[in-house]
């Protein structure tokens, strides 16, 4: 389900129109997160460490209304919820991608991620069966530790979708630190917006 955002009376109308000229509205950041509670009990109750952390991050994102927001024929709409579409790592070094329904319950999420990070690993090709405006676009790069990131664009394509990045996890000062990576779009949101999703995304991890 989405709303129309009413653009005349949002205070970011200037900011709207503003960014929706230019070439490439898209801004990001990275930043290092500390993801030691979340790794060990992910482990201690044998859950998946990605879907673990994607699930913290898909909470924190639905939780900042900026981050549901789409622009589709020039208009904002909110969506009530948005959803995951990740990469999936293949055996034979190349990904897909998938797409995940969100649910806040992590058991619920969990299983239907699984069952369609599976049809992923077993299939060939890039698209998935189901998608939509209401996806955030995520990645996992597990062998990097990355300090900055960009994403192959096509200007042609009007996309609104906020991208997140994640990389190595690597032992810091008794703690597990790992790269994050955030890219939205500048006509919908600001880097206050961005601060609050990460500290959001943070508190999440530290539950």
């Amino acid at each position: 389900m989405k709303q129309q955002l009413d653009i005349n009376t949002w205070a970011r109308k200037d900011h709207y129109h503003f960014f929706t000229q230019f070439e490439e509205p898209f801004f990001g950041v990275c930043v290092n997160v500390d993801c030691t509670r979340a790794y060990f009990v992910s482990k201690a109750y044998g859950y998946s460490f990605f879907l673990y952390y994607l699930h913290k991050a898909m909470v924190a994102m639905n939780l900042i209304e900026p981050f549901r927001y789409r622009i589709i024929d020039k208009e904002v709409w909110v969506y009530d919820h948005i959803d995951p579409s990740p990469t999936i790592n293949r055996p034979d070094g190349t990904f897909g991608f998938a797409y995940f329904p969100y649910h806040a319950d992590f058991k619920t999420f969990a299983t239907t991620a699984g069952e369609a990070s599976e049809r992923v690993r077993n299939s060939t090709g890039l698209i998935p069966a189901v998608s939509g405006e209401n996806v955030v676009h995520c990645s996992s790069m597990p062998w990097i530790e990355f300090t900055s990131l960009s994403h192959a664009r096509s200007f042609s394509f009007k996309d609104s979708c906020p991208k997140i990045s994640f990389g190595k996890m690597t032992d810091k000062e008794g703690k597990k630190i790992m790269p994050v990576s955030v890219h939205v779009h500048h006509a919908l949101m600001d880097g206050y917006h961005v601060g609050l999703f990460l500290e959001e995304f943070q508190r999440n991890l530290d539950i």
